[in-house]
């Protein structure tokens, strides 16, 4: 009994470490969402199980027989009978649309690029050995060697002065911080030397170098590891700036950043990685890119245009469920109850900024809600805010609302870390305003 309560312990953490979602997926499968397969009565093999769950069983290796697998079912009480359909169903759901990670989607992004084109090569802290912190490049030592996916020692400033050097002889170098508050020891190199250096020499040297890894708050990590870097580097001429938020994005916006012949600041987040999203039969071919400076419009809408970027796009458009919990908060439905048609604009692009999209969109609703996480001076939303101000103010029926994390640096005791990032209440607090169905304050004391 013992040993049976150890190993499902181990399997729900397993699972908790890959996202919610896929446990959340597992248990509307054990509580019977009828699912069609796609091959009934097809066994599914370890492999296929463990790719069901977006996790490795923490004492059943791939390599493993499809029987050891399913002892684990009967220590977890299951018959492998009834757990067959069930998880074949949930693999083979859909032939429209695969799920993938934000983490997979970045780790074929770079496999792909690297393959196509053999000046591309990954650098940094851990990438090689221990497979990325966060795993994203997960089996590309392997592949393509050491001389492609370069272990550094523990100082940005020198490896990034290193990529920069490689990308004036036309190399492609893929730079990786663990995370962007690091970058700080290497700015010198990314805005005097990648940045300028295409316009201080008349166009006679590119650099074609990208610069990525996780950006903006986390969870409990302090200030020093939770900031927003997105309006840092969004003001500086030279570079470009994209900030994915689904593992479409991620995928198309990363080969786009590394094709590209410029520096690309490519900002990541840390708790999108091991979310999982629909991505199309488009997505997965290997030709596959999004175009740098172009918005995309996640939901229509005819009341207001809500604008975000990276993990606050979610926080618009839909939050992921707690366990067992079947309701999804989602801001634009909850507006919508309340006769609110929210129009959510996924920024994709920090620099350039798609002004056209963003101003279209206010021209149609007439109310304008942007949400960042980054501080509010100085931000995102402002330049947002002043682009509709200066081509769409006549049409404008409100004040413009902006939603961003406090002005102060990330307090590291979880209640105030949440009050210093925007939250779902927020922005439908801010769209009611913008809308005048908010209850005035004195109406409430």
């Amino acid at each position: 009994m013992n040993l049976a309560w150890t190993h499902r312990r181990q399997w729900r953490k397993a699972v908790q470490i890959r996202g919610r979602r896929q446990w959340y997926q597992q248990w509307e499968v054990r509580k019977g969402v009828p699912r069609q397969m796609e091959e009934p009565g097809q066994v599914p093999t370890a492999e296929k199980l463990s790719g069901t769950f977006d996790c490795h069983f923490p004492f059943a290796s791939e390599s493993q027989s499809t029987s050891s697998v399913f002892e684990l079912t009967k220590i977890l009480g299951q018959s492998s009978r009834s757990l067959r359909p069930s998880v074949c169903a949930s693999r083979f759901y859909s032939s429209i649309a695969k799920e993938m990670t934000v983490r997979d989607a970045l780790n074929s992004a770079l496999d792909e690029e690297m393959s196509a084109d053999p000046k591309v090569f990954l650098m940094g802290e851990e990438v090689g050995e221990y497979q990325g912190a966060y795993k994203i490049s997960k089996g590309l030592l392997e592949k393509y060697g050491p001389e492609r996916v370069v272990d550094t020692p523990i100082t940005e400033a020198g490896f990034t002065g290193i990529g920069v050097g490689a990308a004036y002889y036309g190399l492609r170098p893929v730079v990786e911080f663990m995370t962007f508050n690091f970058s700080m020891q290497a700015i010198d190199h990314i805005i005097n030397s990648a940045a300028k250096s295409n316009y201080m020499s008349a166009g006679q040297i590119s650099v074609p170098i990208v610069f990525r890894g996780p950006n903006g708050a986390a969870a409990g990590v302090g200030a020093q590891h939770s900031q927003c870097y997105a309006a840092w580097y969004a003001s500086c001429p030279g570079l470009k700036v994209l900030a994915p938020y689904s593992s479409e994005d991620a995928r198309g916006l990363l080969k786009a950043a590394i094709r590209d012949p410029d520096p690309v600041v490519f900002l990541e987040n840390e708790l999108l990685y091991g979310e999982s999203f629909p991505v199309s039969a488009e997505a997965l071919d290997s030709s596959f890119c999004l175009p740098i400076g172009k918005a995309k419009i996640e939901r229509q809408g005819k009341d207001l245009t809500i604008t975000a970027f990276s993990k606050m796009v979610g926080y618009a458009l839909k939050v992921r469920p707690p366990f067992f919990l079947k309701a999804v908060s989602d801001a634009a439905e909850i507006l919508a109850k309340e006769g609110i048609s929210a129009e959510v604009i996924n920024l994709r692009s920090i620099r350039p900024l798609d002004r056209p999209t963003i101003n279209a969109s206010v021209r149609k609703t007439n109310r304008l809600v942007t949400v960042e996480e980054g501080f509010p001076q100085h931000g995102i939303g402002a330049e947002i805010c002043t682009s509709v101000i200066e081509e769409s103010f006549g049409y404008l029926d409100a004040p413009v609302e902006r939603i961003a994390g406090a002005d102060v640096p990330m307090p590291y005791a979880a209640n105030l870390e949440r009050m210093a990032v925007p939250q779902v209440e927020d922005i439908v607090r801010a769209a009611k305003r913008v809308c005048y169905k908010s209850v005035p304050m004195a109406a409430t004391a």
